[in-house]
């Protein structure tokens, strides 16, 4: 056992509080649910919950967990809306149980497995600590309970919620599954809740569906907007804001108007063109009316903050001109931008 493990191993049987006081958690943590595409094993109780809107996490591929090293021999970063949950089970049920229901639930709705393991010999254990725990505990919020001792023999003792899984009986599954047309990356891991007096398993999953960051929350200043316009003869412009198939745009907008009507001002000799571009989804036609609309916009509100019109051009050229691949929605937001382009 190395020294890491026998720390852990000394921490687990640290009474946490009375067997009066100490009671495992009844109801879901608040403001939690089950994932759509995966439902709780029967009886569960979701006890830790987190969700993020756009993050990065950590899978393995097929090749798993080191040999000589508790890590993931080949760390896969992956980017999108991040869930992760943590769930107990009903007493008496054990993590192969628990861990064999997933397995077929997700096999039945398509799951692809990138890799998986069962065993200490198959490095499930290694695969326990390679789950960094501060990562995945990271704004984590936690029902009201705790892991109480089930038997006689640790009878008073209890373990903190937070965080309880364990290296004993262990099982991950790791892989793919398709849902309304995206791929989503899952990743599942079943144990002792803790140790073996808590008499409960717990399950961690972690999913991470593909999504574009958030673009537009940088205003590009008139300075930086001038040093484009000199470097490359064009800059794209996204704190330009428009509703989905719209035209008029958005008051968000005003703080990066305000920047480019500043830098036409500073450089009164400056004429440009403001080109629409749109990603592919739709008509060719709907998509240059589009764009050509989108312009159109941003001249207007360009010479309402006193920029001569004679200055100004608009044009839109739908998705002719793609910075990025349209196969995935960061790609296609990439491409809906407005340019600035010297005439």
């Amino acid at each position: 056992m190395t020294p890491l493990r026998a720390a852990l191993a000394l921490l687990t049987t640290v009474t946490l509080a009375s067997a009066a006081m100490a009671e495992a958690p009844k109801t879901d943590v608040a403001k939690s649910a089950d994932h759509p595409v995966l439902k709780r094993f029967t009886g569960s109780v979701l006890a830790g919950y987190a969700q993020q809107d756009w993050e990065q996490r950590s899978f393995p591929d097929a090749r798993g967990v080191k040999k000589d090293a508790d890590e993931f021999t080949n760390p896969v970063a992956l980017e999108g809306k991040v869930t992760r949950l943590f769930y107990l089970a009903p007493l008496g049920k054990s993590p192969l149980e628990v861990y064999r229901n997933y397995q077929q639930a997700l096999a039945a709705a398509g799951f692809k497995v990138t890799w998986q393991c069962e065993s200490e010999a198959q490095g499930c254990s290694k695969a326990y600590f390679a789950l960094d725990k501060y990562e995945r505990m990271k704004g984590m919020h936690w029902a009201e309970g705790d892991l109480p001792a089930t038997g006689s023999e640790h009878a008073g003792s209890s373990w903190s919620l937070s965080g309880g899984i364990s290296y004993e009986q262990a099982r991950m599954l790791v892989g793919t599954l398709a849902n309304g047309g995206r791929t989503l990356n899952l990743l599942l891991f079943t144990s002792v809740a803790e140790n073996t007096h808590t008499g409960r398993a717990a399950t961690y999953i972690e999913i991470v569906e593909p999504k574009a960051m958030p673009t537009g929350q940088v205003t590009v200043d008139a300075k930086a907007i001038g040093q484009g316009l000199q470097a490359d003869g064009k800059i794209a412009l996204y704190g330009l804001f428009f509703d989905t198939g719209k035209t008029d745009i958005k008051p968000d907008s005003n703080a990066q108007l305000d920047q480019m009507a500043a830098l036409l001002k500073a450089q009164p000799a400056l004429k440009v063109l403001i080109v629409g571009h749109t990603d592919n989804v739709g008509s060719i036609d709907a998509n240059l009316t589009l764009s050509q609309g989108r312009a159109q916009a941003v001249v207007a509100a360009l010479t309402q903050r006193g920029i001569a019109a004679g200055r100004l051009q608009a044009r839109g050229v739908a998705n002719f001109a793609p910075v990025a691949s349209n196969a995935a929605e960061d790609g296609r937001a990439r491409n809906r931008r407005v340019e600035m382009v010297v005439q």
